[in-house]
């Protein structure tokens, strides 16, 4: 199994495998969507390939994190996906950790997301509201879905890495 960058020729067999693993194609538009915008990034579009067959996705795009004195720009990862036979056996967790550290040598401060806690906390993602970061959820989620991760470049003292996640146009509808 290889984690390595998406291309172009993936695009279509990663919109299955999405599909496949949420049960629905909304996800999929997700990653289209995401492809599309501004705030994709290339490098950090990530797949598990099996001697040319894909298993797994994940993505860390852009969004906006307003605070008191404007906009800057943070990682936020979704979706994860791996279809539903190779689940549990540490494809996510290789997939998430092959990301981490793709935003890890961009030198992204934090990477931001919307899960379970349970499964996102052992990758050291944590609840934000505890560094002053609001990310606003559907209704039906937790509070601690809101997470976040400190990455090696991330400043405590820095207040343009607190305020409220405003998610990128490619987010619109999908509550």
């Amino acid at each position: 199994m290889q984690i390595r960058a998406e291309s172009p020729t993936d695009h279509s067999e990663i919109a299955g495998l999405v599909a496949t693993a949420f049960g629905s194609t909304l996800q999929a538009d997700l990653v289209d969507r995401i492809r599309r915008s501004p705030e994709f990034v290339g490098s950090m579009a990530l797949v598990a390939d099996d001697a040319g067959q894909l298993f797994g996705h994940v993505m860390v795009s852009h969004a906006v994190l307003r605070h008191a004195a404007g906009e800057r720009s943070i990682g936020m990862l979704s979706p994860l996906a791996v279809v539903p036979d190779r689940q549990l056996a540490g494809l996510g967790a290789a997939l998430v950790g092959a990301v981490l550290d793709v935003a890890e040598q961009r030198d992204e401060p934090l990477v931001v997301l919307e899960g379970n806690p349970a499964y996102s906390g052992r990758f050291g993602f944590e609840p934000a509201r505890r560094h002053g970061i609001e990310i606003p959820l559907p209704d039906w989620a937790p509070p601690d879905a809101a997470q976040f991760k400190l990455l090696a470049t991330y400043d405590s003292t820095d207040e343009t890495l607190r305020g409220t996640v405003i998610h990128p146009a490619a987010f619109d509808g999908l509550d």
